[in-house]
Order: C-alpha cells, then structure tokens, then sequence
C-alpha cells in the first residue's frame, strides 16, 4: 500500500481560522460543511462502484489519525474480501437463526445481503490491553470508535455513503471466531462503504445544548457559547 502524501503540519503558534478575516473564516467554515452533513446510508441503499484502490488508501489512512495514547494501537480492521463474502453471509444468517428462531425468510435474506451487497466491508474489532498502567481500557476502546469514526467521515468525504452495523450479530461466537477475535476483544461492528444509489432518510439530530454543558469551576450547567 502506498504511503499517503501528508499535508504539513500548521505552524506553530499560527492559525488560519484565527488570523484569517471574517470573510476568510466563513469560506473555511463553509469548506468543512460537509463535516456535519454526514449520515448514516443503510447497506440497501449502497452499490457498485465502491472505493478505488487510492480512495479506500485515503480512507484506511483517515483511521491511523485516530488519538491513540501510548501509541497501544488498540483496534484493527479486517478486509472482508469478495472471496469471503458467501462464507460470512451463512455465518451471519446462521447466526440470525440461532439469536431469533422465528425469523421469516425477508428477514433472512436482509441478513444475508448486510454481507454480500456492500463493495467494501470492514470488521473493526477493539482490542485494548486490560491493566496498562497510563491508559485506561474505556480510552483504548474511545481510539477504537474515533478511527472508526474517522473512516466514516473519510468516504463520506469522498462522496461514498458508509454505515457501522453491530448489535447481536456481533456477539456470534462463529462470527467472531472466523475473524480472529481473541478472549479479551470486541467485534464493534462491520463498516460498509460503496455508492449511493437511492437516497438515504434524514436522521433527526439532537441539539448541542442536549449533549453538551458548561463547567464554571462549582458546577455543570445550561451550555452557552457566548460566554468564553
């Protein structure tokens, strides 16, 4: 795999949004705006094409700009090559049967095309090391879903739709035992990427002042932004 072109890093004490005037600023914000428009694409709303060689080296690349303290590389991705795909689709809807035995035949086969229809799809398995003396094991999980986050936010950057699917199916111990996860680890979910064919729902997303709050040093309240 190529090794990625890297931009230089910003010179120290200088900042383009901070010396940049209020016109410059909005044109920088209006560049990032596709940051916040990404969304979840379910898998039957993805297809061919799907990530030339160069894009999907971007977007594996994107991934190794995760925090990691320590430097414990805590997570890694498998492939699921097309070669894998009849074999895990069996194992997924296998799976389905042992979890929910009334599952109807749509269901089935709604199981199986979650491995078979995207062009890529990745397993992200988080593998901390428990007891490490300076780092947490709920932070090496955090690097986990901040490079999954970040290959999410690369394709879509790219113009490809993406989407993470765990629940259930990820705690499979045949699924989990064909893809190397070890006594310790866990199967976070698989990441799909291909093309938008057919227009995805729009989410409603909280607001910021739901999830967000301030510290004034005695307590945490109410969010606001016009304060420093």
């Amino acid at each position: 795999m190529s090794q990625l072109d890297r931009p230089p890093l910003p010179e120290a004490g200088v900042c383009s949004a901070c010396t940049a005037d209020e016109t410059d600023r909005a044109r920088l914000l209006a560049d990032l705006a596709w940051m916040l428009e990404r969304r979840s694409v379910a898998v039957k709303r993805l297809g061919d094409p799907g990530p030339d060689r160069g894009q999907l080296d971007f977007i594996l690349h994107a991934a190794l700009a995760a925090p990691d303290h320590g430097a414990l590389r805590p997570w890694r991705l498998v492939r699921c090559t097309k070669e894998s795909r009849a074999r895990l689709a069996e194992i997924f809807v296998r799976g389905k049967l042992r979890r929910h035995p009334d599952s109807t035949g749509i269901q089935l086969e709604r199981e199986r095309e979650k491995a078979l229809r995207p062009p890529v799809l990745l397993a992200v398995i988080s593998s901390p090391r428990v007891g490490h003396a300076k780092v947490p094991e709920a932070e090496q999980v955090a690097s986990a879903g901040a490079a999954l986050e970040a290959i999410l936010l690369a394709a879509h950057g790219l113009g490809f739709g993406a989407i993470i699917l765990s629940g259930d199916r990820c705690l499979d111990a045949d699924l989990q035992g064909a893809l190397g996860v070890a006594a310790g680890e866990t199967l976070l979910g698989f990441i799909s990427i291909g093309s938008i064919v057919d227009e995805p729902k729009h989410a409603p997303r909280p607001a910021l002042a739901d999830v967000m709050f301030d510290f004034d040093g005695e307590r945490v309240g109410a969010l606001d932004l016009d304060k420093s």
